[in-house]
């Protein structure tokens, strides 16, 4: 005990060097805890998100749970028991299962079939049987209201029980409320006599407590109190029970990721259950809701691995930091743990001493460490791009067992790192200690190692593997589901900044000499005391100097690489819809029913000579007002597109099937979106030079070079059961909006374009339904647009909505994560790397006490010393800070236009576009400079308080 107070102690006489080192620990712990909290929260949100929109394709609702028995050959007797026992369980899993709340379970029992025949009516005289069934539902009132009727008695009233039916039931049976029905068993007994009393639908149309939507389990069944089935129906041994369900309706909106175990466990129990209940055991399985929880922890696994690979920059960065705060703190202890040694003391009391001191740091930061990282999660939850925040909802956070271990993890990682200069510093004598005093400084130990070369080296290897892997990809026709970025695209350029900034320091010195010899007959006193001052101890400065360079540097890259991804996948979204609202409407037409697909013009027939009216020969469209388009409030600008996928074209001899587009020029180049750095002269250009000439058109590069088509050929375009029409060609364009000229996969053919005018398009090959595409003004909002359409009732197919997508894709986990991470990465970066800026001149200023007040006592006014160490800062941080945006640009331009792989190279149109946006960098310049003016104020303001005759007191001392 005497020891951990004595170590409690040592920790307080150096309270700011033990608090800094707490600080790093601390932010690295909490960094860490950040990777299985995020990918938690978001796959939550993302989870309910994807549940939420299977339920608005499929209109089924995802938080089901179905559980069917079926029964065969048991006794009545042990139908009644096993359902009692599985029903008990149901309750009991109703309030402890699943880890979701659950809103209703409902307990639905069902007899054999049945004959039924309407009383005072002889069964050998009906010629078609009715089939049907008697069932109980639980809570099935409260969920239905009465059409007509009344509700049914649940004890029976002259033998006949009361039920309820729909309205399929009682129209396939013709019969009305109050007829009284017998029913017959397979052994042709009466069993039971039944008398409508009630009709009910749905009290809510999308009430998820019906497990058929559409009430289809009800049109073959009467339905009675669950009382009166238990008694009456239940222990019939002629009718007899054949099924039952549990249906447990779960509320899926809170469904997270930290529950998904209960429930598949949950799952699992019920399954063994009910198959330990029965011989016969079924699952409903129309929701396929365990497969996408599945699919989740899969997910989470990539997502957290991704994670790992974002920290690897900013891990770096603070095992830095922890060396050299702890470096400082042993560096002032050398002296005495040099004592200690030579009196006796053994390397491992020293290692204990020290390592109590770092397990109590390391213990808090890991306890509190997580806290932290829910904290930071909820920025990173808020990113839109690297330095860019955005309101967005709230994300569900929790703190989990996860983070505590991956933090664990950290904290061991930071202990050891802690006491690596203990260990170093225990090897060195008393006479060793005072002979290395009086030494000139060694090489660090990476220069010794050639780290900076190995790291290079591997770096290097790293971008030439990609280089490969980017050509090999560009020859398949892959597909992705989810953002695809390799982790180890961050690591290789981590290394890169590390090496490289190594590799400068390691020349350093020799800059250093030359500025001094350069200039050795103009330097001021101030310059040459700093010069001489910088370049003999330059080695002190590594740490300081790298850890600016990979801050600079990282950030550079991860502003670079944010952008790029971010811009690529807008682009991306932006060109394959061609505008922001893109409609396809209704329109009316002659088409024969049978034609499946509604609006797409179906082959037409060749026309026949004996004019026989049944068959139609060409379908004919009416095109619907288009006004009522231009009023849509938010509207800026609108334009008719005609898209026919499979227009045929001839050239000479050669033909084949291309894209026929039919645009209004004028209208198209004001309504589509076109990045013009696609093409050698902006789109608009184009469309001007087919404007005047209605035979005019436009082609793609696909086209004119696998049929040798150029500038001034005459192209015959039509479809089938359209005569062709000549075309000229004016022009020939490599990308037009929505069209993509890869190839899907390697078996299809490359796809073709041909632009023309709407007008003669319609009025010389034929009048089809067009697509109408909308830009909207900044401030318009898609609701209202919604609420326009549905108010002007216009008959609508379709719509694509461009914004819709650009929101879907910058929630995507994987996007926001790589946005979140890079913002946090820099910004912790930069916030350890300013309070190691400031811990390091702080110490070195108290260390050079006496030499400031010697100079101060030999006529150096403070301005002149406050200089001086203006330029201290220029040529240590200053260079420092322009090595790291020279290394930076150098790796982002080298490794940024490796993340095209993400995007699948093959298929990406518009090509993949390495950008690096100025707003980016000054955000990341004014937050660096910010830094650094206050570290200078706050050093200027303690070089002012030093006193000449306290430093000169301090020196006879």
């Amino acid at each position: 005990m005497s020891l951990f107070f004595m170590i409690l102690r040592k920790m307080l006489q150096n309270k700011w060097l033990v608090s800094t080192l707490f600080l790093g620990t601390l932010m690295t712990v909490g960094l860490v805890s950040t990777i299985p909290i995020y990918s938690e929260g978001i796959l939550s949100r993302m989870l309910v998100k994807d549940l939420e929109a299977f339920q608005n394709e499929t209109n089924a609702y995802p938080g089901a749970h179905l559980t069917k028995l079926s029964f065969q050959n048991e006794s009545t007797k042990k139908r009644q028991e096993r359902i009692v026992k599985l029903n008990e369980f149901m309750k009991e899993t109703e309030k402890n299962g699943f880890g979701i709340p659950v809103k209703n379970l409902v307990v639905e029992l069902q007899t054999a079939s049945l004959q039924v025949i309407p009383k005072g009516i002889d069964a050998d005289s009906i010629d078609r049987k009715q089939i049907t069934s008697v069932k109980s539902v639980s809570q099935f009132e409260d969920h239905i209201v009465l059409v007509d009727g009344k509700m049914p008695a649940e004890e029976p009233v002259n033998g006949v029980y009361e039920v309820l039916v729909n309205n399929k039931i009682m129209s396939n049976l013709d019969v009305v409320l109050g007829t009284e029905l017998q029913l017959f068993n397979t052994k042709g007994k009466v069993v039971a006599e039944v008398k409508p009393v009630g009709m009910f639908e749905k009290k809510q149309v999308d009430d998820p407590y019906f497990r058929s939507p559409q009430l289809e389990n009800y049109d073959l069944s009467f339905v009675v109190p669950e009382r009166t089935f238990e008694r009456y129906f239940m222990v019939n041994d002629e009718i007899k029970v054949s099924s039952a369900w549990w249906y447990f309706v779960l509320d899926y909106s809170r469904m997270e990721l930290r529950n998904l175990g209960d429930f598949l466990s949950t799952s699992e129990k019920i399954k063994e259950e009910a198959i330990s209940a029965t011989s016969k055991f079924q699952v409903d399985s129309s929701v396929p809701i365990e497969e996408k929880i599945q699919e989740y922890f899969n997910r989470s696994k990539r997502l957290s691995n991704f994670m790992w690979s974002l920290n690897v920059p900013v891990l770096i960065m603070l095992g830095f930091y922890m060396f050299m705060v702890s470096n400082l703190i042993v560096d002032r202890q050398k002296n005495e743990i040099a004592v200690i040694r030579s009196r006796g003391a053994s390397r491992l009391q020293i290692m204990a001493s020290y390592g109590v001191e770092a397990a109590i740091l390391c213990s808090i930061a890991w306890a509190v460490g997580p806290f932290l990282g829910l904290l930071l999660t909820k920025m990173l939850g808020a990113s839109n791009g690297f330095l860019e925040f955005v309101q967005r909802s709230s994300l569900p956070l929790y703190i989990n067992a996860q983070s505590y271990q991956f933090g664990a993890l950290a904290a061991i990682t930071v202990f050891l790192m802690i006491l690596t200069p203990v260990f170093f510093a225990t090897r060195v004598s008393i006479v060793g200690h005072k002979q290395g005093q009086a030494r000139i400084k060694k090489l660090p130990f990476w220069h010794k190692m050639y780290l900076d070369v190995l790291l290079l080296g591997i770096s290097i290897y790293g971008y030439y593997a990609f280089k490969k892997r980017l050509a090999e990809m560009k020859n398949l026709g892959l597909s992705f589901n989810d953002l695809q970025i390799d982790p180890s695209q961050f690591v290789v350029p981590a290394l890169f900044i590390v090496g490289g900034g190594l590799l400068i320091l390691r020349l350093y010195p020799l800059i250093l000499r030359i500025i001094y010899r350069a200039g050795s007959k103009i330097w001021t006193p101030g310059w040459y005391a700093t010069l001489i001052q910088v370049g003999r101890s330059s080695n002190q400065y590594q740490f300081l100097m790298i850890f600016f360079v990979i801050t600079i540097a990282t950030g550079v890259f991860s502003a670079g690489a944010a952008r790029t991804i971010n811009n690529n996948t807008e682009e991306r979204i932006l060109y394959s819809g061609g505008s922001d609202i893109v409609i396809k409407s209704e329109w009316p037409s002659n088409k024969p029913v049978v034609v499946s697909s509604p609006g797409a013009a179906g082959p037409s027939q060749p026309s026949s000579s004996n004019g026989d009216a049944p068959t139609l020969k060409v379908i004919q469209y009416h095109e619907p007002p288009f006004e009522p388009y231009m009023k849509l409030p938010g509207v800026e600008d609108i334009a008719k597109v005609f898209v026919k996928e499979e227009a045929t074209f001839q050239v000479g001899d050669s033909q084949g099937s291309a894209v026929l587009m039919g645009i209004d020029t004028d209208d198209f180049g004001r309504t589509a979106w076109f990045q013009n750095l696609l093409l050698r002269n902006p789109l608009n250009e184009h469309l001007n030079l087919i404007a005047s000439d209605s035979r005019a058109v436009i082609i793609s590069r696909t086209l004119a070079d696998q049929k040798k088509v150029k500038v001034g050929d005459t192209i015959w375009v039509g479809w089938e059961g359209v005569d062709q029409q000549p075309f000229i060609v004016y022009s020939i364009v490599d990308y037009f909006p929505t069209f993509n000229p890869n190839p899907q996969n390697k078996d299809k053919e490359i796809p073709m374009l041909i632009v023309g005018h709407l007008s003669r398009i319609q009025l010389q090959l034929g009048l089809e339904p067009y697509q109408i595409w909308l830009k909207m003004r900044l401030d318009s909002t898609t609701a209202e647009l919604y609420d326009a359409i549905k108010l002007a009732k216009l008959d609508i197919i379709n719509i694509h909505n461009t914004r819709e997508e650009l929101v879907k894709a910058k929630n995507d986990p994987f996007l926001m994560a790589l946005n979140g991470m890079l913002t946090l990465g820099f910004l912790s970066s930069i916030f350890i790397t300013f309070v190691g800026f400031l811990l390091y001149w702080v110490l070195s200023l108290r260390g050079r006490a006496l030499q400031n007040g010697v100079m101060r006592a030999l006529g150096l006014s403070l301005r002149q010393l406050i200089g001086m160490l203006a330029i201290e800062q220029l040529l240590t941080s200053g260079v420092a800070v322009m090595i790291g945006i020279v290394i930076g640009n150098v790796t982002g331009r080298m490794f940024v236009p490796n993340f095209q792989i993400a995007f699948n190279p093959s298929l990406l149109v518009p090509p993949f576009r390495v950008v690096f946006e100025s707003v980016d960098f000054m955000r990341l310049y004014i937050v660096i400079g910010i830094m650094l003016s206050i570290g200078l104020a706050i050093l200027g303001y303690m070089l002012s308080r030093t006193r000449i005759h306290q430093a000169l007191k301090l020196g006879e001392d």
